[in-house]
């Protein structure tokens, strides 16, 4: 088991840097699947396995956006300029985002997971110019719209544990972004909603006894461990690929990761 999620966290390491997936796409069906797997899907374990997948998958992104965020920031591909309006936004959002996914059953999850997905998926591939290489500057955001885009970015993220790429991405797209660029904003605006969410999973499930010593309210820390050391090896491998991606390359293969996280969530 923890050798299969290791190998897996150092795919998560790769998505996270090279497309700014922040990990969760990888983790939450890998973990989901495996719980299911392991304990069956009527025990406790099982019962509660979207939410440990969802919360452990919060947890792992406080490491791996924030190591992704540094090594774009030495890269130079950060555009700070159009993240640092978002960021508190992002972190206020993640809070009523958790509490919402931990009043809701796994099986609500893990749908709404689901139809996001697909939402996404048809916006990149029916909005024009998601596909197109993109070469002009980012536009930044006005103050309110910030606002709007912050909260929502934190409040679907921390719900569905993922990362704020299906969500940043798009959108700095629209705003004339390259894919690197776009990517490389999602990894910090991840980070709020990481913590944020993570502590959130935490407060609100403290006394979850019947998971075990292991974990922390929905986070079970072996796993997140494991996760961490992948995330960081998959990273490390990656960074050299920062940038040199082509843009119009570099965004079809974002669709079709997202493609094959959809298949793996209807067929877990």
């Amino acid at each position: 088991m923890y050798l299969l999620l290791l190998c897996f966290g150092v795919l998560a390491g790769v998505t996270t840097v090279l497309f700014g997936f922040g990990g969760g796409f990888v983790v939450v069906p890998l973990l989901y699947a495996v719980l299911l797997g392991v304990y069956g899907a009527d025990s406790e374990m099982g019962r509660a396995a979207m939410h440990i997948a969802v919360a452990t998958s919060t947890c792992v992104m406080i490491f791996g956006a924030g190591m992704a965020s540094w090594r774009h920031h030495q890269a130079g591909t950060l555009p700070w300029r159009q993240v640092r309006p978002l960021l508190a936004y992002v972190a206020v959002g993640a809070i009523p985002g958790a509490i919402a996914a931990l009043m809701l059953s796994g099986s609500w999850i893990r749908w709404a997971f689901i139809v996001y997905l697909g939402l996404t998926i048809l916006d990149s591939l029916l909005r024009s110019g998601f596909t197109q290489s993109h070469r002009s500057e980012m536009r930044a955001m006005a103050q309110p719209a910030a606002a709007a885009a912050g909260l929502s970015i934190g409040a679907i993220a921390a719900f569905l544990g993922v990362g704020g790429s299906v969500m940043t991405v798009p959108l700095m797209r629209r705003r004339g972004a390259s894919m690197t660029a776009a990517t490389a904003a999602a990894n910090p605006l991840s980070l709020p909603m990481a913590i944020a969410g993570t502590a959130t999973y935490a407060l609100m499930a403290w006394n979850t006894a019947s998971l075990g010593a292991w974990h922390l309210g929905f986070i079970d820390l072996r796993a997140c461990a494991v996760l961490v050391l992948g995330s960081w090896l998959g990273i490390h491998m990656a960074s050299r690929w920062i940038g040199k991606i082509p843009d119009g390359l570099h965004a079809k293969v974002y669709i079709a990761l997202l493609c094959g996280v959809l298949l793996a969530m209807l067929l877990s």
